[in-house]
């Protein structure tokens, strides 16, 4: 067949005398014959003419070439020489090539080249096409159109594709270090494989056991001249100066074992096999590391490949230093792709160290070793992406000695030890990965190990989610800490880390554990449905903790003990099924400026020794009251609002004290303020207002120091005391109550000096009998004094009581009726009910 060399060489123009133009309808006319001539011997030369079975799928004729086109198309020897093979012109209407004598013009095409060219049967030129290797089938493309078209048949380039490489599905190269498998329906280009040719096909094959069929047999391979082959692996690293050889060497199908690879320039090396391909390419060593990069091994590749290092003494000490992958000091080689397995003991799988260390391995398995899965140390960096790390004995990956690497979207689970161990001043910058179901903690940080994990997941920890000890640091920004089967942080032994914007939740015990000495800033986090406390300080740990969402606990929102401290300001904690805050044993925390409301118990909690500050807090919206204090506490509470407590206020009882000062109580179902049972607290400048209930009730030898408070528009008395209890109430204001300003009673004693009583509904002071007070300089004036009022219009006194309380005013008791002193009776009662019955005053009480 007549083949048509591609040139980029213009053609000259040729100067020819302009042909005299024939009449346009005997031009016709002469045409005619020799179309018809050339027609006939085509039908008649080929092999299929007659009753041919391929006749109905033969290509139509191309428009036939007339006499004056065949001459115009016939140039000069000089014209030949820089002829283009452009196809600007229509198919069918090209120019032949002029002979070398420019005597004479070409004949038309020979009736055979015309019935091969154009009218053999696709399925005919097809199976021809098998035959041909790849550079045949690009020059028989330069024939024709419909050759152009036939020589670009995915199927045939399919054919040729995985018999030089095996892949199943097209491996696309298209640039330096970058591999990946495509579908050939899904890709863009319509010959993926002729594509994936291309950029693979300067290239050395490890192929055992067709090197030598290969080098005796050149005619068959002629044509692949840039193609090498070798029986081992060491064969192809040892052929890299060859003069055509790009670096670029292919190991096929196969189990390669105990080679020495030694990578110290930038070559790369893919697994060629069918199907999955690191699955079918197995390098492994049994006495040395398999892999070693050295310095000078920058860029080079290494991917699609299981790498094995499976020594016979398992557990031998100088195995320590024996890895798969081994990466040295100044070297930056990429892993892709690999399968990576390590039976030894002792060691790791991948170990990068040393300065300059910088690989980038993405898309590995690491898994199943029987050591660390990934170990960067010593000032080593590098870039991990989207890798599988699952079932090794020890660490998933340990960052040790300063090593900072970038590990972004790697797949840490069911390590049988902690999932990423940081530590000996680790470094390293984790993203977006998912650590879940590893026997100790998910993320464990010791000893000046500084680590950012951002936008993970951590959770199903069969112990903890992050575990910073040791002196540990961090930050760990963003997370998810979930389901973890203790804590979800865990903060201990003078570690200082940053715990931002995580939410924490679901935790089988709590959220954040400060223990220890422990410090951290604990920032704006989303603590919620943990078993147990959200946040927990103890034994002298002081964090600051700030800005937090804690609510929906099974227990309490903060839990502040054995003298831990802290600073607590500006969260919100809500909806806890225990206290909103514990502070005990010693602990003296301070918590400032934080919304702590709607909880199932007591807003915030000081018992058996809890001190601290509280100041500046909403407090609102609890179960039981907003604040208790009891058992030897005594907490500052500061300018803090407090409203809307189920049970009061603030509960002082069981020998509490407390500084209460300048505080809003208000709207509480119960007392503003209790003080009961040997408690001993300090009230000033409070403001306690709108009760429910009275305004500060001192029951059962309760005591305290009430100076400078307003106690108004309170359901109750304003101050009630009673059972043995002996407060002093100095200068305080109390006014505008909607029963007595105060109320004395059950043997107790008060001192009142100072105080404003005024414009209470009942009256303003009430002492029952038996009742005796110290007094001086206070003002009494101005109530309403409606007991008095109702006792001298003969109004019965249960028309103007409470539901819960009755006005203190004398009672009797009737022996004609056979009363009793429990049911004692009115004075009014006495003077209509029982007029002129046998009486007996018992008291003047309510």
């Amino acid at each position: 067949m007549n083949s048509v060399r591609a040139t980029n060489r213009r053609p000259r123009r040729v100067s020819r005398p302009r042909p005299v133009q024939p009449d346009q309808n005997e031009g016709d006319r002469d045409e005619e014959a020799p179309a018809a001539a050339a027609e006939a011997a085509v039908e008649e030369s080929g092999p299929a003419a007659g009753n041919s079975p391929y006749q109905l799928r033969r290509k139509s004729l191309l428009p036939k070439r007339t006499a004056s086109s065949t001459a115009v198309a016939c140039p000069s020897k000089t014209a030949m020489e820089g002829a283009s093979t452009s196809t600007t012109e229509p198919f069918g209407h090209r120019a032949k090539r002029a002979r070398v004598s420019g005597k004479s013009h070409d004949p038309p095409a020979a009736p055979a080249e015309q019935y091969l060219q154009q009218k053999l049967p696709d399925e005919v030129v097809l199976k021809i096409f098998t035959y041909l290797l790849e550079q045949d089938l690009c020059q028989t493309a330069c024939v024709c159109k419909r050759f152009s078209q036939l020589a670009n048949d995915p199927i045939l380039w399919k054919r040729l594709y995985m018999e030089v490489f095996e892949y199943t599905r097209p491996m696309m190269h298209p640039e330096p270090g970058k591999f990946y498998q495509v579908s050939p329906e899904e890709h863009d280009h319509p010959n993926p494989w002729k594509d994936s040719f291309q950029q693979l096909y300067k290239g050395a094959h490890v192929k055992p056991g067709f090197a030598e069929h290969f080098y005796s047999n050149p005619g068959r391979y002629k044509g692949r001249e840039n193609m090498l082959y070798y029986d081992t692996i060491e064969d192809a690293l040892g052929g890299v100066q060859e003069a055509h050889f790009e670096g670029l060497i292919f190991v096929h199908s196969g189990i390669y074992t105990d080679e020495w690879i030694y990578i110290e320039s930038p070559i790369t090396m893919i697994g060629a096999a069918p199907g999955k391909v690191s699955d079918k390419v197995v390098i492994e060593n049994t006495r040395d590391s398999t892999f070693v990069f050295m310095e000078g091994s920058e860029d080079a590749y290494v991917g699609y490949i299981t790498i094995r290092f499976n020594p016979d003494d398992k557990s031998a000490q100088h195995h320590n230093a024996h890895h798969c992958l081994e990466i040295t000091v100044n070297c930056s080689p990429n892993i892709d792709h690999c399968i990576i397995r390590s039976t030894c003991t002792v060691g790791s799988a991948v170990c990068v160290s040393g300065q300059g260390a910088c690989p980038s391995i993405k898309h590995c398995n690491i898994s199943d070793c029987e050591n660390v899965g990934l170990y960067i140390t010593d000032h080593a960096q590098g870039i991990y992406e989207d890798n599988e790390i699952s079932n090794n004995a020890l660490a998933g990956i340990w960052v040790k000695n300063h090593g900072n690497p970038i590990i972004r979207r790697n797949h840490i689970h069911h390590g049988r030890d902690v999932g990423v161990f940081t530590f000996d001043h680790g470094m390293g910058y984790f993203e977006s990965c998912n650590i879940h179901r590893n026997r100790i903690a998910g993320f464990e940080v010791k000893a000046y190990a500084n680590p950012t994990v951002v936008r993970c997941e951590i959770h199903h920890g069969q112990t903890g989610g992050i575990y910073v000890h040791e002196k540990g640091r961090g930050q760990f920004i963003e997370n998810k800490i979930y389901a973890n089967n203790f804590a979800g942080v865990w903060i201990t032994s003078n570690s200082d880390p940053t715990i931002r914007g995580n939410a924490i939740f679901n935790g089988n015990q709590g959220g954040v554990y400060i223990f220890g000495d422990g410090r951290g800033l604990i920032e704006g986090n989303d603590i919620h449905g943990n078993a147990l406390a959200g946040i927990q300080i103890r034994t002298n740990s002081c964090p600051i903790v700030r800005h937090n969402k804690i609510h929906d606990g099974q227990h309490g929102g903060i839990y502040v003990h054995e003298k831990g401290q802290g600073v607590i300001e500006e969260n919100e904690v809500y909806s806890n099924t225990l206290a909103g805050v514990w502070v005990t044993t010693g602990s003296t925390p301070v918590l400032r400026r934080n919304r702590i409301h709607s909880g199932k118990q007591v807003g915030v909690y000081f018992y058996d020794n809890g001190h601290g500050v509280l100041e500046d807090n909403d407090i609102y919206n609890h179960m039981y009251s907003g604040v208790q204090i009891r058992t030897g506490s005594n907490p500052k509470i500061r300018r803090n609002k407090i409203w809307g407590g189920q049970n009061g206020g603030i509960l002082v009882y069981n020998s509490g004290l407390g500084f209460i000062e300048d505080n809003e109580i208000f709207d509480n179902a119960m007392a503003g303020v209790w003080i009961k049972t040997d408690s001993n607290p300090t009230l000033r400048r409070n403001k306690i207002h709108d009760g429910r209930d009275g305004g500060i009730c001192i029951f059962n030898g309760g005591r305290g120091l009430l100076e400078e408070n307003d106690i108004f528009r309170n359901a109750q008395a304003g101050v009630l005391i009673s059972t043995n209890s002996h407060p002093v109430l100095r200068k305080n204001r109390i006014f505008d109550g909607f029963a007595a300003g105060i109320e004395i009673t059950n043997h107790a004693t008060a001192t009142l000096e100072g105080n404003q009583i005024f414009n209470n509904r009942f009256g303003g002071l009430f002492l029952a009998s038996g009742v005796n007070v110290t007094m001086k300089d206070n003002k009494i004036l101005n109530n309403q004094d409606a007991i008095e009022k109702a006792v001298s219009r003969g109004q019965c006194l249960y028309k103007i009581s409470s539901y819960t309380s009755y006005p203190m005013h004398d009672f009797y008791r009737c022996h004609t009726c056979n009363t009793t002193d429990r049911n004692a009776i009115c004075v009014n009662c006495i003077k209509k009910c029982h007029q002129g019955h046998d009486v007996e005053f018992i008291r003047h009480d309510r």
